[in-house]
């Protein structure tokens, strides 16, 4: 997958906005307001940083060199996943699915009840 087609899966999904509140070079991707993904502009390499339960992100991390802590979260709970050979578009679309829910979970009863 390249940026565009990580910003078109993260935009299919319902509620979902974008800005670039950071600076001009960092996508960020939210539902609701809040955030679930972060697509970089101005790197060489195509990635992506998601949101994970810790469990699942150290499990991630063990299993795949392309998956590793994200810098700018609380490293228990972001993923940084750099597009590999090894990483395939259904995985990638899972995690993407996977950090989405677990932001819709956190929101407001009303909140969620919007996106159904």
């Amino acid at each position: 997958m390249n940026i565009e087609e990580l910003r078109e899966q993260c935009l299919s999904m319902k509620g979902t906005t974008e800005c670039f509140p950071f600076d001009e070079v960092t996508l960020v991707l939210k539902v609701q307001g809040k955030m679930f993904a972060l697509i970089p502009l101005d790197t060489t390499e195509t990635q992506i940083s998601l949101k994970c339960d810790p469990e699942r992100a150290i499990a991630l991390r063990e299993e795949y060199s392309a998956i590793v802590p994200a810098w700018h979260f609380n490293k228990k709970h972001w993923n940084t996943v750099y597009i590999q050979p090894m990483i395939s578009r259904n995985f990638l679309c899972e995690l993407i699915q996977h950090s989405y829910d677990l932001v819709v979970a956190g929101l407001p009863k009303k909140m969620r009840e919007e996106l159904k």
